[in-house]
């Protein structure tokens, strides 16, 4: 159909009356240095420390040094193509990662992309990766557990919902797999789990993922990895990025459980990092606000009271010694800003004792009030009996002739060694422990040979689950009554 040209001239006329013109300012740099995964852009004169700058080419960086006429930006992609005159962009918002369920039995990068090839995931909106502690106001103290299965931990040295509790050792004497049974011990209670993998091999971080999904906790559980091969910059935003998620889940009132592995590789990476864009080096060659790297993380470690919504989001880093040397400058900053840490040794776990914990240096400051009742009574004195055991036992390999007590002590601490050893993906559950722990301190385990107490305690378990169930749902929901006393009693002595 042909248009005549009166009609067209008043088409135009139209647009030209309603025409609005909109100026739109984006304040652009320009990079003038690149390499070793840092940008200096100059031109961006009013950016903000942390924010996100989208270059030309599609890649991604963060602000990190504002100086005078330049920006020093950290680039979050491993292939860019980013060279001299690159034209920068400002985004006007911080480095944020997308939130929400949909990420739930998911593997992601440090920005919150799936890398496990299952496709998109759905969220809810994204979350600025650093946010502020929540203040004390806001907090209650730490009185809930957080059952980790491991009777050594939960007899010893408890973890409370929103507690932060270090996991210290050297290569290889078992962080990770106490990380690993802590998280398949959450099944059916209602915790949600974060593993952030920092510095690790992809391989491991997917053999992690197969393990989990075997125990059925790959459901409630996210994996945030930020492998060996990646960059400095995306291995330093890797915590903070889970932590983000951590605290999507804690505001709507949900238990979280973070494991970060390990914040060593995390301090490297920040060390890395921070010596290419010239930031005087400290102690050891850190940068001089490496303490508040960790401190800034662990401090949003939260149990948040009722009135504020409830939630608490229970943190659990690791750090690797070298020679058992927890004095180092990175374990002693975070030492001092954790509630407690579980020391594993070296010899301990050569000798066989799994885990290889070492009760004279592991500590909890929550301590009991992170413990049921039946627990806190009667792993009182389980420590207290184990640390003396460890010290005759140093004593006894030197004297041949030893009085009747000492061998009492002695053949009790063998079977408290015996007792709390556990294999790999075998957590216990709360009320078994209570029992387990009350017969060897009560004397139930001394006629027992040390090579068959393994046996007895799988009959023990065998008979509370089938028998007595009703005794270990009042154990685990707290009680510690006379009678709950007496028919453990009679427990025992059937067996």
């Amino acid at each position: 159909m042909n248009q005549r040209p009166e009609e067209i001239s008043s088409i135009i006329k139209e647009q030209i009356k309603n025409f609005k013109s909109r100026v739109e300012m984006k304040e652009t740099g320009t990079v003038i240095l690149v390499g070793d995964g840092i940008a200096k852009v100059y031109g961006l004169t009013n950016c903000m420390a942390s924010e996100l700058l989208e270059f030309e080419d599609g890649s991604y960086g963060m602000a990190q040094n504002l100086e005078t006429e330049t920006v020093s930006v950290a680039i979050l992609s491993d292939k860019s193509s980013i060279k001299e005159g690159t034209v920068v962009r400002r985004t006007g918002k911080v480095v944020s990662v997308p939130v929400g369920e949909g990420f739930l039995g998911r593997i992601v990068n440090a920005l919150g992309e799936p890398i496990d090839g299952k496709g998109p995931v759905e969220n809810k909106g994204t979350k600025p990766i650093e946010a502020q502690a929540l203040g004390i106001i806001e907090r209650k103290s730490v009185c809930v557990p957080l059952q980790t299965g491991i009777k050594a931990i939960d007899g010893m040295i408890p973890i409370g919902r929103g507690q932060r509790e270090l996991i210290i050792g050297d290569r290889q004497t078992g962080k990770t797999e106490i990380c690993i049974d802590t998280i398949i011990n959450q099944r059916g209670k209602d915790v949600i789990c974060i593993y952030v993998a920092i510095g690790q091999k992809s391989t491991s971080v997917v053999s992690l993922a197969s393990e989990l999904s075997r125990a059925g906790a790959m459901e409630y559980t996210i994996i945030v990895s930020a492998s060996a091969s990646e960059s400095a910059p995306l291995q330093y935003i890797a915590p903070y990025s889970g932590c983000a998620m951590a605290e999507y889940f804690r505001e709507q009132g949900k238990d979280v459980l973070i494991i970060y592995d390990d914040l060593s590789k995390h301090a490297v990476a920040y060390r890395a990092l921070s010596l290419l864009i010239r930031r005087p080096p400290g102690r050891e060659a850190y940068p001089g606000d490496v303490f508040y790297l960790h401190s800034r993380l662990l401090e949003r470690a939260v149990c948040v009271d009722e009135k504020y919504g409830g939630g608490s989001i229970t943190a659990l880093p690791v750090i690797e010694t070298q020679a058992g040397d927890v004095s180092a400058y990175i374990p002693t900053n975070v030492i001092s800003i954790t509630d407690g840490q579980i020391f594993l040794e070296t010899e301990l776990f050569n000798a066989g004792v799994m885990p290889a914990i070492n009760p004279g240096v592991s500590v909890s400051r929550v301590g009991g009030s992170a413990q049921i009742k039946g627990m806190k009574k009667v792993s009182g004195e389980l420590k207290l009996l184990y640390s003396q055991y460890r010290e005759l036992k140093g004593f006894a390999q030197f004297g041949s002739d030893l009085d009747a007590d000492t061998k009492k002590r002695l053949a009790l601490g063998e079977r408290i060694v015996e007792v709390l050893k556990q294999g790999r993906n075998s957590p216990v559950r709360a009320g078994a422990q209570v029992a387990i722990i009350y017969a060897v301190i009560n004397g139930y385990l001394d006629n027992i040979p040390v090579s068959k107490i393994k046996e007895y305690e799988y009959r023990l378990y065998e008979r509370l689950d089938h028998e007595n169930k009703a005794w270990l749902e009042r154990i685990e929901g707290g009680s510690w009554e006379k009678e709950d006393i007496e028919e453990l009693k009679e427990i025992l002595a059937k067996m």
